[in-house]
């Protein structure tokens, strides 16, 4: 099971742009402070709102060209709203959204103000990941700053903008900018292709390609057999396909075997012919970033992750955390998951004995493909023991 969150803000008048910023000064530390990792390798930061004593989960998202708020919180904290004329637009739809304006965010050691919210609904998001998501943070931030992110120590370090002595080793990215960052990659599978994709951290995946580039440029081998599965993002849910690709090389960096979804973009989100799709951060994670966006800087440096097996499992279900159960959900016809018995709305009561309830801890028992698992489900008030066997996507 694997998450997708992929959106940019444009206005109505054309995207917004990234602004050059130039300085012989060094950049100077400001603060750091640490982040947790979602699936994926989504990087989950804790902040303070205005003067709203509860701590706030942000998403860190390169894949977002502003700031934004979930709708339930805004209603919770009673937050003031507007209508803002403008748009979002995201793999299941294009949505109008309001503005939360002049508001203030603040971090261990830094406070950012004159921010302006956009506000949309991210219930889905939270009872995929188990946690609540308050907001997303994008370029409204990172295009202030140099901000440093630690996959090893699991810390951020910002810096006023300025001169950055990057490390010796790694490869420094010099991206395009529409508003996100674009960079070049090669892939190769049938063939080799090279095009351009965004850069994309809010994205819980390693690779994802546009149907239409798929097509156009035959890179699949035609032996492959991509399996469906349901993702999440903005607007709602997506039928996709899972399969894998040969190659896939960042800057001087090649990884093999790297699992693909591949998305039929009918809103065109991905910005085909101009773009392929993006690479997402269970790629990025396995590198410690310097995110310089006033250079339109981006520099990769190797982690102790970079070596990291890649997930290739496949059960074709997706498991959501609510009201502290954890519910089973969009189930694909002729899966393991449906060929194993397990039905919509089981409720998970363990996994392999292990009753801790706990999504993430449930997630990672289901990536050993091949292997039958013991899943105890509560159905219809009945304690109800399957055995799945998780497949492997090809």
């Amino acid at each position: 099971m694997k998450i997708l969150l992929f959106f940019f803000f444009l206005l109505r008048t054309g995207g917004l742009s990234a602004q050059e910023m130039y300085s012989e000064k060094p950049a100077k530390f400001i603060t750091s402070f640490p982040f947790k990792q979602l699936s994926g390798g989504v990087i989950l930061l804790k902040a303070q709102f205005n003067n709203i004593s509860d701590t706030f989960n942000f998403i860190l998202d390169t894949g977002s060209g502003g700031i934004s708020l979930d709708s339930t919180t805004t209603e919770t904290y009673h937050i003031p709203h507007v209508p803002s004329g403008r748009y979002i637009y995201g793999i299941a739809g294009v949505r109008k959204v309001d503005f939360a304006q002049h508001n203030r965010l603040s971090f261990p050691g830094i406070t950012i103000d004159s921010l302006d919210f956009y506000i949309n609904n991210y219930e889905v998001l939270s009872s995929v990941y188990g946690i609540k998501i308050d907001g997303i943070i994008g370029y409204s931030f990172l295009s202030r700053y140099v901000v440093k992110v630690n996959f090893d120590s699991l810390k951020i370090s910002v810096f006023q903008p300025g001169f950055v002595r990057y490390a010796e080793h790694g490869f420094l990215l010099r991206p395009q900018f529409r508003g996100l960052p674009i960079v070049p990659l090669r892939i190769k599978d049938a063939k080799t292709v090279g095009s351009k994709f965004f850069f994309d951290t809010g994205a819980g995946l390693c690779f994802l390609i546009s149907k239409q580039f798929k097509d156009d440029s035959s890179v699949l081998l035609k032996k492959r057999k991509p399996s469906p599965i349901e993702v999440q993002g903005l607007g709602g849910k997506r039928r996709m396909q899972l399969t894998v690709i040969k190659e896939l090389q960042i800057g001087s960096y090649k990884f093999r075997k790297v699992p693909t979804y591949v998305l039929d973009d009918e809103f065109n989100v991905l910005s085909y012919p101009s773009l392929g799709g993006l690479i997402g951060n269970d790629i990025l994670r396995r590198f410690n970033l310097v995110i310089n966006y006033p250079q339109r800087e981006i520099h990769l440096l190797p982690n102790s992750h970079f070596r990291d097996a890649f997930d290739y499992s496949y059960t074709g279900m997706t498991m959501y955390n609510l009201d502290g159960e954890i519910i089973i959900d969009d189930i694909i016809e002729g899966s393991p998951a449906d060929k194993s018995g397990l039905k919509n709305d089981d409720v998970i009561m363990s996994i392999n004995n292990n009753f801790s309830g706990n999504l993430e801890t449930y997630k990672n028992l289901l990536q050993k493909t091949g292997t039958r698992i013991q899943v105890l489900v509560m159905r219809n008030k009945v304690p109800i023991m399957i055995f799945l066997k998780v497949g492997r996507i090809r």
